[in-house]
Protein backbone atom coordinates (compact mmCIF):
# COMPACT_ATOMS: atom_id res chain seq x y z
CA UNK A 1 0.00 0.00 0.00
CA UNK A 2 1.40 3.36 -1.21
CA UNK A 3 2.33 5.50 2.14
CA UNK A 4 1.35 9.09 2.38
CA UNK A 5 4.52 11.25 3.97
CA UNK A 6 4.22 14.72 4.70
CA UNK A 7 6.51 17.25 2.88
CA UNK A 8 10.04 17.77 4.33
CA UNK A 9 10.29 22.16 4.94
CA UNK A 10 13.35 23.27 2.59
CA UNK A 11 14.79 26.36 2.87
CA UNK A 12 14.22 28.73 0.01
CA UNK A 13 15.86 28.34 -3.51
CA UNK A 14 18.30 30.43 -5.30
CA UNK A 15 17.44 31.79 -8.73
CA UNK A 16 20.64 29.75 -10.48
CA UNK A 17 20.36 26.41 -8.85
CA UNK A 18 17.03 26.60 -10.99
CA UNK A 19 19.01 27.29 -13.94
CA UNK A 20 21.35 24.57 -13.15
CA UNK A 21 18.84 22.14 -13.12
CA UNK A 22 16.80 22.86 -16.21
CA UNK A 23 19.76 22.72 -18.50
CA UNK A 24 18.77 19.06 -18.82
CA UNK A 25 43.95 -4.07 12.91
CA UNK A 26 46.28 -6.86 10.86
CA UNK A 27 45.38 -8.48 8.09
CA UNK A 28 43.21 -11.55 9.47
CA UNK A 29 42.58 -14.64 7.04
CA UNK A 30 40.15 -16.97 8.40
CA UNK A 31 38.16 -19.82 5.97
CA UNK A 32 35.64 -16.79 4.02
CA UNK A 33 32.57 -18.12 5.11
CA UNK A 34 29.20 -15.84 4.47
CA UNK A 35 26.97 -15.48 6.95
CA UNK A 36 22.93 -15.55 6.50
CA UNK A 37 21.41 -12.41 4.78
CA UNK A 38 18.84 -10.81 6.06
CA UNK A 39 16.27 -7.60 5.07
CA UNK A 40 15.79 -5.32 7.94
CA UNK A 41 13.29 -2.22 8.27
CA UNK A 42 14.98 0.16 10.67
CA UNK A 43 13.23 3.16 11.99
CA UNK A 44 15.51 5.14 13.92
CA UNK A 45 17.32 8.64 14.09
CA UNK A 46 21.17 8.60 13.37
CA UNK A 47 23.08 8.41 16.79
CA UNK A 48 26.85 8.98 18.15
CA UNK A 49 28.77 6.30 19.84
CA UNK A 50 32.08 6.91 21.56
CA UNK A 51 35.22 6.46 19.05
CA UNK A 52 36.69 4.04 22.06
CA UNK A 53 33.94 1.62 21.42
CA UNK A 54 34.07 1.31 17.61
CA UNK A 55 37.78 0.72 17.90
CA UNK A 56 37.24 -2.14 20.33
CA UNK A 57 34.46 -3.39 17.90
CA UNK A 58 37.21 -3.33 15.15
CA UNK A 59 39.74 -5.58 16.93
CA UNK A 60 38.97 -8.75 15.64
CA UNK A 61 36.94 -7.65 12.80
CA UNK A 62 36.49 -9.70 9.98
CA UNK A 63 36.36 -13.33 11.78
CA UNK A 64 33.38 -15.74 11.96
CA UNK A 65 32.73 -14.19 15.55
CA UNK A 66 32.79 -10.26 14.46
CA UNK A 67 31.86 -10.51 10.71
CA UNK A 68 32.21 -7.42 8.33
CA UNK A 69 28.79 -6.18 8.07
CA UNK A 70 28.25 -4.78 4.37
CA UNK A 71 24.85 -3.26 3.39
CA UNK A 72 23.20 -2.52 0.35
CA UNK A 73 20.02 -0.60 -0.26
CA UNK A 74 17.44 -1.39 -3.08
CA UNK A 75 16.50 0.72 -5.67
CA UNK A 76 13.89 -1.70 -7.41
CA UNK A 77 12.95 -5.03 -6.10
CA UNK A 78 14.83 -6.00 -3.01
CA UNK A 79 14.62 -9.55 -3.23
CA UNK A 80 17.06 -9.29 -6.17
CA UNK A 81 18.75 -6.44 -4.73
CA UNK A 82 19.79 -9.27 -2.17
CA UNK A 83 20.39 -12.42 -3.73
CA UNK A 84 23.08 -10.48 -5.86
CA UNK A 85 24.46 -8.61 -2.52
CA UNK A 86 24.58 -11.66 -1.28
CA UNK A 87 26.88 -13.21 -4.38
CA UNK A 88 29.21 -10.15 -4.73
CA UNK A 89 29.54 -10.69 -0.22
CA UNK A 90 30.49 -13.95 -1.29
CA UNK A 91 33.05 -13.15 -3.74
CA UNK A 92 34.45 -10.28 -1.82
CA UNK A 93 35.00 -13.03 1.11
CA UNK A 94 36.70 -15.55 -1.22
CA UNK A 95 39.25 -12.62 -2.37
CA UNK A 96 39.49 -11.30 0.96
CA UNK A 97 39.22 -14.36 3.26
CA UNK A 98 37.26 -11.75 5.82
CA UNK A 99 33.93 -13.37 7.02
CA UNK A 100 31.46 -10.77 5.53
CA UNK A 101 27.11 -10.71 6.87
CA UNK A 102 25.10 -8.84 3.92
CA UNK A 103 22.12 -6.85 4.95
CA UNK A 104 19.60 -5.02 2.57
CA UNK A 105 18.19 -2.02 4.58
CA UNK A 106 14.84 -0.74 3.65
CA UNK A 107 15.57 3.12 4.50
CA UNK A 108 18.30 5.24 4.01
CA UNK A 109 18.14 6.30 7.26
CA UNK A 110 18.82 2.76 8.55
CA UNK A 111 21.60 2.61 6.61
CA UNK A 112 23.19 5.76 7.99
CA UNK A 113 22.63 4.81 11.41
CA UNK A 114 23.94 1.77 10.65
CA UNK A 115 27.64 3.24 9.14
CA UNK A 116 27.55 5.23 12.61
CA UNK A 117 26.59 3.47 15.36
CA UNK A 118 29.54 1.04 14.26
CA UNK A 119 26.97 -1.55 13.15
CA UNK A 120 28.34 -2.01 9.58
CA UNK A 121 31.54 -1.29 8.68
CA UNK A 122 30.58 -1.31 4.45
CA UNK A 123 28.18 0.52 2.95
CA UNK A 124 26.72 1.45 -0.67
CA UNK A 125 25.58 4.89 -0.44
CA UNK A 126 23.15 7.09 -2.92
CA UNK A 127 24.68 10.06 -3.28
CA UNK A 128 22.56 12.32 -1.23
CA UNK A 129 22.67 9.23 1.70
CA UNK A 130 26.77 9.81 1.32
CA UNK A 131 26.74 13.27 1.91
CA UNK A 132 24.87 13.14 4.95
CA UNK A 133 26.97 10.19 6.73
CA UNK A 134 30.18 11.81 5.58
CA UNK A 135 29.19 15.25 7.34
CA UNK A 136 28.45 12.67 10.63
CA UNK A 137 32.23 11.33 9.78
CA UNK A 138 30.66 8.00 9.43
CA UNK A 139 31.32 7.27 5.94
CA UNK A 140 34.23 7.74 3.42
CA UNK A 141 33.70 7.03 -0.44
CA UNK A 142 36.12 4.74 -2.25
CA UNK A 143 34.28 3.19 -4.57
CA UNK A 144 31.67 5.00 -7.37
CA UNK A 145 30.02 3.18 -9.17
CA UNK A 146 29.59 3.29 -13.61
CA UNK A 147 26.65 3.40 -15.66
CA UNK A 148 26.86 3.84 -19.08
CA UNK A 149 29.99 4.72 -19.19
CA UNK A 150 30.25 7.56 -16.50
CA UNK A 151 30.57 8.00 -12.79
CA UNK A 152 27.43 10.66 -13.52
CA UNK A 153 23.56 10.10 -13.90
CA UNK A 154 20.30 12.72 -14.58
CA UNK A 155 17.49 12.45 -12.90
CA UNK A 156 13.90 12.74 -14.33
CA UNK A 157 10.02 14.22 -13.42
CA UNK A 158 7.65 11.71 -15.27
CA UNK A 159 4.14 12.23 -15.74
CA UNK A 160 1.22 10.43 -17.89
CA UNK A 161 1.20 11.36 -21.11
CA UNK A 162 -2.39 12.41 -21.21
CA UNK A 163 -1.88 14.00 -17.82
CA UNK A 164 -2.37 17.67 -18.86
CA UNK A 165 1.19 18.42 -16.90
CA UNK A 166 3.38 19.78 -19.59
CA UNK A 167 6.21 21.50 -16.94
CA UNK A 168 7.21 21.62 -13.59
CA UNK A 169 5.00 24.69 -12.64
CA UNK A 170 2.00 22.07 -13.71
CA UNK A 171 2.47 20.11 -10.52
CA UNK A 172 0.53 22.72 -8.36
CA UNK A 173 -2.33 20.86 -6.45
CA UNK A 174 -1.01 17.16 -7.68
CA UNK A 175 0.54 14.11 -6.16
CA UNK A 176 4.14 13.59 -6.58
CA UNK A 177 5.36 10.05 -5.83
CA UNK A 178 9.63 9.45 -4.88
CA UNK A 179 10.80 6.79 -3.40
CA UNK A 180 11.44 8.46 -0.24
CA UNK A 181 12.73 11.52 1.21
CA UNK A 182 16.31 11.12 1.16
CA UNK A 183 15.84 9.96 -2.71
CA UNK A 184 18.30 12.23 -4.74
CA UNK A 185 17.18 11.60 -8.11
CA UNK A 186 13.60 10.87 -6.55
CA UNK A 187 12.74 14.13 -4.36
CA UNK A 188 16.11 15.98 -3.65
CA UNK A 189 16.28 17.31 -7.26
CA UNK A 190 13.05 17.14 -8.15
CA UNK A 191 11.85 19.25 -4.51
CA UNK A 192 14.59 21.65 -5.97
CA UNK A 193 13.46 22.07 -9.24
CA UNK A 194 9.94 22.98 -8.26
CA UNK A 195 11.31 25.84 -5.65
CA UNK A 196 13.11 26.96 -9.14
CA UNK A 197 10.08 26.85 -10.60
CA UNK A 198 8.40 29.23 -8.04
CA UNK A 199 6.48 26.03 -6.22
CA UNK A 200 6.17 25.61 -2.88
CA UNK A 201 6.37 22.28 -2.19
CA UNK A 202 5.15 22.58 1.72
CA UNK A 203 1.78 23.73 0.19
CA UNK A 204 1.44 23.67 -3.84
CA UNK A 205 1.71 20.00 -3.80
CA UNK A 206 -1.57 18.03 -2.99
CA UNK A 207 0.23 14.97 -1.55
CA UNK A 208 4.06 13.19 -1.36
CA UNK A 209 3.69 9.39 -1.63
CA UNK A 210 6.23 7.17 -0.91
CA UNK A 211 6.40 3.72 -2.74
CA UNK A 212 9.80 2.48 -1.78
CA UNK A 213 11.52 2.28 -5.39
CA UNK A 214 11.72 3.55 -8.52
CA UNK A 215 10.41 1.09 -10.43
CA UNK A 216 7.50 1.61 -8.02
CA UNK A 217 7.61 5.27 -8.82
CA UNK A 218 6.81 4.62 -12.30
CA UNK A 219 4.35 1.84 -12.09
CA UNK A 220 2.07 4.53 -10.23
CA UNK A 221 2.63 7.26 -12.45
CA UNK A 222 1.71 4.74 -15.29
CA UNK A 223 -1.52 3.66 -13.33
CA UNK A 224 -2.23 7.20 -12.29
CA UNK A 225 -1.67 6.58 -8.52
CA UNK A 226 0.58 10.01 -8.80
CA UNK A 227 0.23 12.83 -11.21
CA UNK A 228 4.01 12.71 -11.48
CA UNK A 229 6.73 11.54 -9.72
CA UNK A 230 10.95 11.38 -9.68
CA UNK A 231 13.10 8.63 -10.63
CA UNK A 232 16.91 8.95 -12.03
CA UNK A 233 16.77 8.55 -16.05
CA UNK A 234 15.26 6.25 -17.50
CA UNK A 235 13.63 4.67 -15.07
CA UNK A 236 10.66 3.30 -16.70
CA UNK A 237 13.10 0.79 -18.43
CA UNK A 238 12.84 -0.78 -15.34
CA UNK A 239 9.38 -2.04 -15.80
CA UNK A 240 9.32 -1.79 -19.37
CA UNK A 241 8.82 -5.68 -19.58
CA UNK A 242 5.79 -5.78 -17.47
CA UNK A 243 4.55 -3.04 -18.88
CA UNK A 244 5.23 -2.71 -22.58
CA UNK A 245 3.63 0.88 -23.38
CA UNK A 246 5.21 2.82 -20.32
CA UNK A 247 7.73 4.53 -22.82
CA UNK A 248 4.40 5.99 -24.37
CA UNK A 249 2.14 6.58 -21.15
CA UNK A 250 4.21 7.65 -19.21
CA UNK A 251 6.55 10.89 -20.70
CA UNK A 252 9.55 13.06 -19.47
CA UNK A 253 8.93 16.34 -18.34
CA UNK A 254 11.74 17.38 -16.75
CA UNK A 255 15.93 16.03 -16.36
CA UNK A 256 18.43 17.21 -14.45
CA UNK A 257 22.09 17.97 -14.91
CA UNK A 258 24.92 15.16 -14.01
CA UNK A 259 24.59 14.19 -10.50
CA UNK A 260 27.43 11.48 -8.66
CA UNK A 261 26.84 8.49 -9.04
CA UNK A 262 26.31 5.82 -5.75
CA UNK A 263 29.52 4.56 -3.90
CA UNK A 264 30.87 1.63 -1.93
CA UNK A 265 31.84 3.62 1.31
CA UNK A 266 34.01 2.73 4.31
CA UNK A 267 32.75 3.03 8.16
CA UNK A 268 35.81 5.65 9.20
CA UNK A 269 36.99 3.15 12.14
CA UNK A 270 37.66 0.59 9.83
CA UNK A 271 40.96 -0.42 9.15
CA UNK A 272 43.16 1.36 6.46
CA UNK A 273 44.87 -2.09 5.35
CA UNK A 274 41.61 -3.84 5.79
CA UNK A 275 39.37 -1.34 3.61
CA UNK A 276 42.25 -1.42 0.20
CA UNK A 277 41.78 -4.94 0.61
CA UNK A 278 38.06 -5.05 0.16
CA UNK A 279 37.94 -2.10 -2.20
CA UNK A 280 40.80 -4.21 -4.49
CA UNK A 281 38.35 -7.23 -4.09
CA UNK A 282 35.66 -5.20 -5.26
CA UNK A 283 37.28 -3.41 -8.43
CA UNK A 284 38.72 -7.50 -9.85
CA UNK A 285 35.04 -8.44 -9.18
CA UNK A 286 33.90 -5.71 -11.58
CA UNK A 287 37.05 -5.95 -14.27
CA UNK A 288 36.01 -9.62 -14.63
CA UNK A 289 33.12 -9.69 -17.67
CA UNK A 290 31.93 -13.07 -16.02
CA UNK A 291 30.17 -10.98 -13.52
CA UNK A 292 28.95 -8.15 -15.73
CA UNK A 293 25.15 -9.91 -15.13
CA UNK A 294 25.68 -9.71 -11.65
CA UNK A 295 26.65 -5.93 -11.40
CA UNK A 296 23.57 -5.28 -13.15
CA UNK A 297 20.92 -7.40 -11.58
CA UNK A 298 22.52 -5.78 -8.44
CA UNK A 299 22.56 -1.67 -9.13
CA UNK A 300 22.86 -1.61 -13.22
CA UNK A 301 26.54 -1.37 -12.46
CA UNK A 302 28.65 -1.69 -15.67
CA UNK A 303 31.59 -1.39 -13.44
CA UNK A 304 33.55 0.41 -10.36
CA UNK A 305 36.17 3.37 -10.14
CA UNK A 306 38.64 4.75 -7.87
CA UNK A 307 36.68 8.45 -6.24
CA UNK A 308 37.36 10.57 -2.93
CA UNK A 309 34.81 12.78 -1.10
CA UNK A 310 36.00 15.33 -3.32
CA UNK A 311 34.17 14.00 -6.11
CA UNK A 312 30.85 14.73 -4.39
CA UNK A 313 32.02 18.72 -3.85
CA UNK A 314 30.23 19.93 -6.65
CA UNK A 315 27.05 18.30 -5.26
CA UNK A 316 27.86 20.08 -2.06
CA UNK A 317 28.24 23.35 -3.60
CA UNK A 318 24.82 22.81 -5.74
CA UNK A 319 23.17 21.99 -2.52
CA UNK A 320 24.41 25.22 -0.85
CA UNK A 321 23.91 27.58 -3.77
CA UNK A 322 20.25 26.53 -3.38
CA UNK A 323 19.98 27.11 0.36
CA UNK A 324 19.82 23.74 1.35
CA UNK A 325 21.32 22.54 5.27
CA UNK A 326 21.49 19.61 4.96
CA UNK A 327 22.06 18.90 8.55
CA UNK A 328 18.39 19.36 8.54
CA UNK A 329 17.68 16.17 6.99
CA UNK A 330 19.85 13.92 9.82
CA UNK A 331 17.06 12.65 11.35
CA UNK A 332 13.52 11.26 10.66
CA UNK A 333 11.00 13.37 10.32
Amino acid sequence: MLKLNRVFPMLPLVAVFGLMLTACTPAITPTPKLTEAMIDAPNVVITDVPTETLTQAVSDLGTVDNPIVMLFIPSSDSQEVLAGAEEIGSKVATITGYTFKIKVVMEDTGLINAMCSGEAQVGALKTFSYVLAHQQGCANVALSSIRDGSTFYTAQIITRADSGIKDVEDLKGKTFCRRDLRSTPGWIIPMLSMKAAGLDVDTDLKDVIDVGGHDAVVEAVYKGDCDAGGTFSDARTLVQEDLPDVMEKVVVIEKSGPIPNDNISFAAAIPEDMKQKIMDAFLEIARDPANADLLNNVYHWEGLEKVDDSFYDPFRQQLNAAGLDITDMMRTP
